[in-house]
């Protein structure tokens, strides 16, 4: 038995979770960033705003999202959470 060709598929498929939340992550922190210098009238509280509604749409998973939704939601409200934090530590 090849124990090498199982760990391989199994590290796999947890490989492609941790590639989607990296891409929706940098994604989110891409648009974040963009928006901040584009739209000098964008606040924190405007970001924090939209992070509030975000952890409301996190539990209202009723019927399941699926596993790439619960991936996207994570990686999303990580983005907005550390944008927020390093928003907030220039300000000092």
């Amino acid at each position: 038995m090849n124990t090498s060709a199982s760990g391989s598929s199994a590290n796999s498929s947890v490989e492609w979770r941790d590639v989607k939340y990296g891409e929706i992550f940098d994604q989110e922190l891409r648009g974040l960033t963009r928006r901040r210098k584009s739209d000098p009238r964008c606040t924190v509280e405007d970001i924090e705003g939209v992070l509030q509604n975000l952890y409301i749409m996190e539990g209202a998973d009723w019927y399941g999202r699926g596993e790439v939704q619960d991936i996207t939601m994570a990686a999303t409200i990580a983005a907005y959470e550390h944008f927020i934090a390093e928003w907030k530590a220039e300000r000092g």
